[in-house]
């Protein structure tokens, strides 16, 4: 099985990774083409395209602009990432093996960089998947990628002879894949939390959920994928009643 996630908005480029192995991202050139786009951005612009603060925009017109260069920072996108996803991955603690089969199976969608394996590296910067950047190929950039994210998917599919894709990422981040054209099926993990009387998708934990699942996977070396429905941690377990064929139910309620 394949596992995907999406990436982080913030990034933790102090603490130290736990391994010295590397490897480079396929889509490196059509990043640097993305860069050059942004470059050309003020910061106020970056500000106005990205809807964030003042702060945000200069230290990122700061990034493109040393982006790729020597002497700059970059680090694996495992390591680098540290969101809500990557708190429940927490990859610093996965033995050599883990993180061997998490380069094998797991990969991050990245609006800069496409398709990321786990110990690609990775330069600072911030550029989400919904970003509606202008670039030749079309208004946003999801007309950037095209096709070429499911193509790298399934090209990882064929790797490790995958029979389903595990999508643990977010909604704004899997609009780039284009199920229709993947070689194997889809099958979407949900998680959700008892909150004013019913179950609900609750963001912050149902993100710090999905990082957990593709955790278990690693540690388990599960590749079989109906080995995840004895995903039991942190409280959630597998609903089979509300569950169907190729959306998993994973609930949990937590003591008042």
């Amino acid at each position: 099985m394949l596992i995907v996630l999406s990436p982080a908005k913030t990034l933790d480029l102090e603490t130290p990774s736990t391994t010295e192995l590397h490897t480079t991202p396929d889509f490196l050139a059509s990043s640097g083409q993305l860069i050059d786009v942004l470059r050309r951005y003020t910061p106020a612009q970056v500000g106005s395209l990205m809807h964030i603060s003042d702060t945000l925009a200069h230290l990122n017109v700061g990034r493109y602009a040393s982006w790729g260069q020597h002497g700059s920072e970059a680090r694996q996108a495992v390591m680098a990432f540290n969101g809500d996803v990557y708190a429940g991955l927490d990859a610093r603690t996965l033995k050599p093996a883990q993180l061997a089969y998490a380069q094998d199976h797991v990969r991050i969608l990245s609006g800069l960089y496409g398709v990321l394996r786990p110990l690609d590296l990775i330069h600072p910067h911030r550029l989400e998947m919904g970003t509606r950047l202008d670039t030749p190929a079309g208004k946003d950039l999801y007309a950037f990628w095209g096709e070429r994210v499911t193509g790298a998917l399934n090209g990882a599919i064929a790797a490790n002879g995958a029979e389903v894709l595990v999508n643990l990422a977010s909604e704004e981040y899997f609009k780039s894949v284009k199920p229709k054209l993947l070689s194997v099926p889809v099958i979407t993990p949900v998680f959700e939390d008892w909150k004013s009387g019913k179950y609900k998708i609750i963001s912050f934990f149902a993100k710090r959920a999905r990082g957990m699942m593709a955790r278990y996977a690693a540690v388990k070396g599960i590749t079989d994928p109906a080995k995840l429905k004895r995903f039991k941690v942190d409280g959630y377990a597998f609903d089979k009643r509300d569950s169907d064929e190729r959306t998993w139910i994973f609930r949990r309620k937590l003591e008042a």
